[in-house]
């Protein structure tokens, strides 16, 4: 499996060569790094340290095709290449391919015992030997051995899947797009409704899947001298992509409901029920860009964001104001790190050796069970695999589990989604300062946790409002689509969906956003974008892992709502 530091190599290698060529391209170095991570990366990525950089191109062949199993394409097996014009040159080039390469990457030296096996992937970017046929001299004359050749394919047959999928004439593309375009690449087509889970699968992964990884990686990495896209995570975190920029280049405005909070709509119309349409919350007082100076319907569509998270949709007209002391909207981002003095992180204290556990009844001490798993890893594959470690072990669905069981009207929400966060070395608060407290820590004094004085618990309305208080200091952001936040749960990131009950002394609710395996996934509208992430929850239902009900988030009992992510 390819890491930063080969791809480090390849940027190192490649990047002055290819650069070039992009130009007026929506294409990406990065892409194309993580293209060649997912083909031929098993190949190169050993070799690089010990082989010329020329035969290392040289030996980047794979896909093994013989007699006993076909395919749809050209050749489906040996004996149709052999049938082909020169296919006896071919044959003998693939099988001395398949046998040199094995020499090098051991795993394949029993496939290249079998006579009949030989290679139908050739060159860095793998081109199929299906291409045989319309261009036999890339294969004969062996250009896919040399870098300019490869790239050149690669770059043809990329392009033909950007205009299969109607990107041409686009000067940029999200990474979702890009991959998008790369799975078309490998099968000739994207399905948008599957998102990701698209391409050859592994048995683990599908190839967009991979590809969105070794992407977000090569973000990470940078020639010396340059500053990468993404900020390397620290051990044990995932990378969380910077906010969104506010794109609007029209009026600013300024929210002005002297009553409330301004419903953000996906449509200029209320909706029925009103809630059905409502994409954000923005408190009096925001400032907003808008896109055009006209009004639809009474509704003008602008842009915003708020506490990180970028939204766009359309506000009622007579709410919004004209404001001339507005320049730019603030994009507010997460702390790296908590704060260690004034307001601090705060815990229920334990007395000495007293051990919380799932079993126990819900309380507001923190789980402190021995050999209680932790998030860990330095890559997607690794924070996926322990946050579902976390998941099963907190097996929220457990009679047992006592902590998180529903009764006589309780239900413990806040106390999972604490303990999830806090396996995962994420802050979110079981108690947290009371005002009078907080006051105290603002004024540089000490002050002693003391449940019912200086500390009280909190529910999921309490938690609402501390995540816009003072989540982003402690590493929370909003995000602003479904879409964005499931992505970067997948990235071994922390996600959370909360709504606050209109009614302060009725339950909100907050459920953990978690990411998608080869067995559980989220929801997806024909377009691509998810329409229920995948989520884990303790409520009057308990599951580890689920939808639940659509939209709930938007329910008519919930005043407001949020995404939110911390690395």
């Amino acid at each position: 499996m390819p890491t930063r530091d080969d791809v480090l190599w390849f940027k190192t290698q490649f990047q002055p060569r290819i650069e070039p060529l992009l130009a007026n391209s929506p294409l990406t170095v990065d892409f194309l790094a993580a293209i060649a991570c997912q083909e031929t990366g098993y190949v190169w990525s050993r070799l690089r340290a010990r082989l010329p950089i020329d035969q290392v191109l040289a030996l980047c062949v794979g896909d093994t095709l013989d007699d006993d199993k076909g395919r749809s394409a050209f050749p489906r097996n040996k004996a149709a290449l052999l049938a082909a014009a020169h296919g006896d040159e071919m044959y003998t080039i693939a099988r001395q391919a398949l046998i040199d390469m094995s020499k090098e990457i051991p795993s394949f030296a029993a496939v290249a015992k079998r006579p009949n096996k030989f290679c139908h992937g050739f060159g860095m970017f793998q081109r199929d030997l299906q291409f045989f046929k319309s261009d036999p001299d890339y294969f004969l004359e062996k250009r896919y051995a040399t870098f300019e050749g490869t790239l050149e394919c690669c770059l043809e047959e990329l392009g033909h899947a950007a205009k299969r999928l109607g990107f041409e004439g686009r000067a940029l593309l999200t990474d979702m797009e890009l991959a998008a375009v790369g799975i078309a690449y490998n099968t000739g087509s994207f399905t948008p409704k599957k998102g990701l889970r698209q391409g050859f699968f592994d048995g683990q992964k599908f190839y967009g899947e991979q590809l969105f990884d070794f992407l977000q990686m090569a973000h990470r990495v940078a020639l010396p001298g340059n500053s990468p896209l993404l900020t390397p995570p620290r051990e044990n975190t995932a990378v969380v992509p910077s906010p969104s920029p506010v794109i609007a280049q029209g009026t600013f405005l300024r929210v002005d409901t002297k009553e409330g909070m301004l419903r953000l709509r996906s449509e200029p119309k209320i909706s029925d029920p009103p809630q059905a349409n409502v994409v954000g919350h923005m408190p009096d007082g925001q400032p907003v860009r808008a896109f055009t100076g006209k009004a639809r319907n009474g509704f003008r569509e602008v842009e915003t964001s708020l506490n990180g998270a970028l939204l766009r949709g359309f506000a009622s007209q007579k709410y919004l104001v004209a404001d001339t002391g507005v320049t730019e909207i603030p994009i507010v981002t997460a702390s790296e790190a908590p704060p260690v003095t004034g307001v601090v992180a705060v815990f229920m204290p334990s007395r000495p050796g007293h051990i919380t556990k799932r079993s126990d009844p819900a309380g507001a001490h923190s789980l402190n069970e021995p050999n209680q798993p932790t998030r860990a890893g330095t890559s997607p594959d690794e924070l996926r695999a322990s946050l579902s470690a976390i998941i099963d072990w907190l097996a929220v669905d457990k009679a047992a589990h006592g902590r998180y069981q529903p009764h006589d009207g309780l239900t413990f929400c806040n106390i999972y989604c604490h303990d999830y966060c806090h396996l995962a070395d994420v802050y979110l608060p079981r108690v947290w300062w009371t005002t009078r407290a907080i006051l105290a820590l603002t004024q540089g004094q000490s002050v002693e946790p003391l449940i019912g004085d200086t500390i009280a618990e909190m529910r999921a309305n309490d938690l609402f409002r501390w995540l816009r208080d003072f989540g982003p200091t402690f590493g929370w952001r909003q995000t602003g689509t479904l879409t964005k936040l499931q992505q970067t749960v997948n990235q071994g990131a922390i996600g959370l969906i909360v709504a606050r009950r209109k009614e302060d002394g009725r339950s909100g609710h907050i459920v953990a956003v978690v990411p998608e395996s080869a067995v559980e996934s989220a929801r997806r509208d024909a377009m691509g974008e998810v329409t229920a992430p995948l989520q884990s929850q303790a409520g009057a239902t308990n599951f580890r892992y689920g939808k639940g009900r659509a939209n709930w988030w938007n329910g008519m009992e919930f005043a407001e709502s949020a995404f939110w992510v911390h690395a």
